[in-house]
């Protein structure tokens, strides 16, 4: 199974930036945990802070994956133009959140990608991921 990881804006920052709400284990450090518990699984891993970028993303990584897990940080409460990118996809999309979005301030509280994907996991760090990475092999 090929799983692509999509993160948004600032998330190349996790590990540093506020790691009371999202902790200090880096991507890199995750996606070698990720790696070794799953062998079988191809896992790639896309940052972008630019909306282009991760549309574009989106638009090339949806024929070289099996399913795709995205958190598009900020973008997921604005950004209609990512929701539309991954409507175009005939792959399973597992939305995640880091920190529970829901206890936040109140903006954060709306998804454009929720709609569309078909899970949903929030305010389990790092461990949301491989939460969908396993839900993802399950129900393959």
């Amino acid at each position: 199974m090929r799983i692509g990881i999509i993160n948004g804006p600032n998330l190349n920052e996790i590990g540093l930036r506020e790691p009371e709400i999202y902790g200090h284990q880096t991507f890199e450090d995750a996606m070698n945990l990720w790696k070794a518990s799953f062998p079988k699984v191809h896992l790639s891993l896309f940052q972008s802070n630019h909306e282009g970028a991760l549309i574009d993303h989106i638009q090339e990584a949806k024929h070289k994956c099996d399913a795709f897990v995205i958190n598009a940080a900020a973008y997921t409460h604005t950004s209609v133009a990512i929701a539309d990118a991954l409507r175009s996809c005939s792959i399973p999309i597992i939305e995640v959140h880091l920190s529970n979005i829901f206890a936040r301030e109140p903006y954060r509280h709306h998804s454009f990608i929720s709609p569309i994907a078909e899970a949903c996991i929030v305010g389990m760090g790092m461990k949301g991921y491989e939460m969908a990475i396993r839900y993802l092999l399950d129900r393959s």
